[in-house]
C-alpha cells in the first residue's frame, strides 16, 4: 500500500469550492467535474463540505448528496468530508454517513456553538471517533473561538481520538511544538498563505483552497516545498501569494471563485449570507489571477 493510502490525509487535499446554478441550487454535475478536473491535475483528494465548500448553508439532502458525488467522481480513498455539526451526535451522524459512502477519512472542527472547555472537545472528538472512520481535526480558533493548542491535540492523538490536524491558526511556531509533543500526529497546511512555513517544518498535507482555481501551480508548489526544494518552492511562493492570502480572509470563498472564473472554470455566485466582494476587492483578485495566469501558472 501507498502513504496515501495508509494515510489517506496526506498530499493535497482540496476543501473543494460548491458550484450553484442560476438559482442557487447545488450543481452535482459540475460538482463531479470538478473533483474528477482537480484530480486529474495532479492533487491528491478533495474535501467536501468545508467552510469553502459552503456547507453551513445547505440542507442535509444538499449536504448527503455533496459527498456521494464526491465519492461516485474520485473514490472514497480520496475524500475527506467535513463533518463539523453544532452538535456532537449530529457531527457523528455526519461522520457515518461518510463512512457509509465510502470515504476514507472525516475532518471535524471542534464544539463551535460556543467557546468549548478541554472536557467538553475531549468528549466531542471521542463521540464523533465512534463512527469507526479516522478523524482528522481541524483547528480554526478565529471562526471557532476553540483552540486547538499543541497540549489538546497530544491529548486527543494519545487517547486515539485523532490522526492529523489541519493547523489553521496562522502560528507557524506550533508545528515544532505539536512534533514534540505528539510526533505520529499528522500536520496538516490548513491556511495556504504559510504553505512554505509550515512545509519546511514538516507538514504531511496540505488541506488547500487555491488549487481549486490553479491546481498543477499549487501542486507543484507544495511538492517543491516538502522535498526541500526552496528554489523552485520560493520563486512559486512568491508569485502565488498574492492569492494565497486569500484563503486567510473572511472573503475567501468569493475570492476563489472570482479566480476559478478567471481561469475558465465555474466558480460562480455564493449562497447568502455572503454577498460578492466589493469592487476593491475584486479588482485585486482578478489582477492577481491575471499575473498568475499570464506566468503560465494556470
Amino acid at each position: 500500500m501507498t502513504d496515501t493510502e495508509i494515510r489517506p490525509w496526506r498530499g493535497v487535499l482540496v476543501a473543494t469550492a460548491l458550484p450553484f446554478d442560476d438559482d442557487l441550487r447545488v450543481d452535482h454535475g459540475r460538482y463531479a467535474e470538478h473533483c474528477a478536473w482537480l484530480v486529474e491535475n495532479g492533487c491528491d483528494g478533495v474535501v467536501p463540505n468545508g467552510s469553502l465548500g459552503e456547507y453551513q448553508v445547505l440542507t442535509p439532502d444538499e449536504r448527503a448528496k455533496v459527498v456521494e458525488t464526491a465519492v461516485a467522481a474520485v473514490g472514497g480513498a480520496r475524500v475527506m468530508p467535513g463533518v463539523a455539526a453544532y452538535g456532537s451526535a449530529e457531527s457523528r451522524r455526519w461522520a457515518e454517513q461518510a463512512r457509509d459512502a465510502g470515504c476514507a477519512s472525516v475532518m471535524l472542527l471542534p464544539p463551535n456553538a460556543y467557546r468549548a472547555d478541554e472536557r467538553s472537545v475531549l468528549a466531542h472528538y471521542e463521540e464523533v471517533a465512534g463512527a469507526g472512520v479516522p478523524v482528522v481535526a481541524y483547528n480554526n480558533p478565529i471562526d471557532t473561538k476553540v483552540d486547538l493548542v499543541p497540549e489538546l491535540l497530544a491529548k486527543l492523538h494519545g487517547e486515539g481520538l485523532i490522526h492529523a490536524v489541519k493547523e489553521f491558526s496562522g502560528d507557524v511556531r506550533r508545528a515544532y511544538r505539536i512534533a514534540e509533543l505528539a510526533p505520529e500526529l499528522d500536520l496538516l497546511i490548513g491556511a495556504d498563505d504559510v504553505l512554505l512555513e509550515l512545509a519546511v517544518a514538516g507538514a504531511k498535507g496540505w488541506v488547500a483552497g487555491y488549487p481549486n482555481a490553479l491546481p498543477r501551480a499549487s501542486v507543484e508548489l507544495y511538492r517543491a516545498a516538502a522535498a526541500g526544494d526552496l528554489g523552485t518552492a520560493k520563486k512559486l511562493y512568491e508569485q502565488l501569494h498574492p492569492l494565497l492570502r486569500w484563503d486567510s480572509q473572511v472573503e475567501f470563498v468569493q475570492a476563489i471563485k472570482l479566480s476559478m472564473d478567471i481561469v475558465g472554470r465555474h466558480g460562480g455566485r455564493c449562497r447568502p449570507p455572503r454577498v460578492p466582494l466589493l469592487p476593491e476587492q475584486e479588482a485585486a483578485v482578478r489582477a492577481a489571477t491575471e499575473r498568475a495566469v499570464a506566468a503560465g501558472l494556470a
